[in-house]
């Protein structure tokens, strides 16, 4: 038996606007059709998307949003339009399932998009054509016309989570660098975009150098180094307003790598006086800061886990730049946590909290890996000249990083892999770019 899940509600999208109703509860129950993700070759389930009913331009874009979103996970093949047996009339029209399934389709999105005024409305419903049932009774979205984009990535969200049991990603924000000039001088601005690199808002020129922008947890403010002063300190940006107040002013110190704990509570970065760097701890309310961890070595780079209990961060204390871990507190001796060949840094603690991403360099190549909090089960998924500066999706299953090219004019790029190490791809920016940080998935 299916167990039916009710997703009809209507969302109110506007950037322009705070969202009257929550996000929508994303699908975690059993049901006869889902995707098996693991380490091993999986074969995209090949899903059906009907055109979508409408008679305005957006239409077209909505349904090709969709599938762009589900294929470019690789976890999806779309069946071409073109092999459709079924040519649906309208949006309540009953599905003819014995077409679907004479096209090997093993599910199916109907969807409609109707225009009034600065308004679309989105429709969708999504079928198990092996079995012969409608998984979910519909939802609808709303939005203004110019956020369609929003309303699109929502519908994508829902087939993904229905489908694969796992929370999706698709709407929401990445902020980045855009780096321009001479590789020896480079002219950097800081922008924020949809994880699939449209809709960029730029929120810094780039007169003054900017660096490492990392999201809070609602996605309302980024937290950078900026070297306006000529000396490296951390600012917030808040992004509805894009203004920028500085979070710490020292004559005698740098500060940098900052990230903000799970519940905004708290900043770790890194502080460096007289060429010692050690992880601090700020209250972003009162600007009162304190040591967490001091030594004779090089800390940097720290990272919360979800929970907020615990922080990996990279010092050279052993000789090498290894990753570490401590309690958030600062209660107990730092515990290493990489012990192979090779220099880690920039490690990040997955949202889902199983995992720690890194890059690791082993001779000439730089490698962005993986491995549990405690060190095992270490697994690389990249390999190139530069990779660096992993960051994770909301849903702990995709990784976005930057390549650099080799050469006098190799230029940095963003790329993202799945956690398997399957389906690298760049992102589809033409410009060059660096220093991604994965927000939040938006409500």
């Amino acid at each position: 038996m299916i167990r039916h899940l009710t997703l009809a509600l209507t969302l109110g999208l506007s950037t322009a606007l705070p969202l009257a109703l929550a996000a929508p509860a994303f699908a975690q129950d059993d049901g006869p059709l889902r995707i098996e993700i693991t380490d091993g070759v999986v074969e995209p389930m090949p899903i059906a998307i009907a055109a979508f009913q409408g008679s305005d331009e957006v239409t077209g874009l909505v349904k090709n949003l969709i599938a762009a979103d589900l294929t470019g996970t690789d976890l999806f093949r779309e069946i071409p339009s073109d092999a459709h047996l079924s040519q649906r009339d309208s949006f309540e029209e009953p599905i003819a399932y014995e077409d679907w399934r004479a096209i090997n389709a093993e599910a199916l999105v109907t969807g409609e998009v109707s225009v009034e005024g600065d308004t679309v409305s989105v429709k969708f419903r999504l079928f198990d054509v092996i079995s012969g049932h409608p998984l979910g009774d519909g939802m609808q979205m709303q939005a203004a016309k110019g956020d369609w984009r929003r309303a699109a990535h929502k519908v994508a969200d829902q087939v993904y989570a229905r489908l694969t049991g796992e929370k999706p990603y698709f709407d929401s924000r990445v902020a980045f660098m855009q780096e321009t000039g001479p590789k020896d001088a480079r002219r950097k601005r800081l922008g924020v975009m949809d994880y699939d690199g449209a809709n960029i808002d730029w929120l810094t020129d780039d007169s003054a150098l900017v660096l490492s922008p990392r999201m809070s947890p609602d996605g309302n403010s980024i937290l950078y180094t900026s070297f306006e002063t000529g000396f490296p300190q951390i600012e917030v940006m808040d992004v509805a307003s894009v203004t920028s107040r500085p979070m710490t002013q020292s004559a005698d110190s740098m500060s940098f790598s900052p990230r903000y704990s799970p519940d905004g509570r708290w900043i770790v970065y890194s502080m460096d006086k007289a060429g010692n760097s050690d992880i601090w701890q700020m209250d972003p309310a009162t600007g009162a800061s304190r040591p967490l961890i001091e030594s004779p070595a090089i800390e940097t780079s720290p990272s919360y886990s979800p929970d907020g209990t615990q922080i990996v961060f990279e010092s050279d204390r052993s000789g090498t730049p290894q990753l570490y871990t401590i309690p958030a507190d600062g209660s107990a001796e730092p515990t290493r946590i990489s012990f192979a060949d090779g220099r880690y840094g920039t490690p990040v603690w997955s949202p889902l909290g199983d995992l720690i991403a890194f890059t690791r360099q082993i001779g000439e190549k730089f490698h962005i890996g993986v491995m549990r909090a405690d060190g095992s089960n270490e697994k690389i998924l990249t390999e190139s000249f530069l990779d660096e500066g992993p960051t994770w999706a909301p849903n702990g299953r995709v990784v976005m990083f930057t390549r650099v090219t080799p050469g006098g004019d190799g230029e940095p790029r963003l790329h993202s892999v799945d956690i398997t190490g399957r389906n690298m791809r760049p992102l589809d920016l033409d410009f060059a770019a660096s220093d991604p940080a994965w927000g939040p998935l938006l409500p």
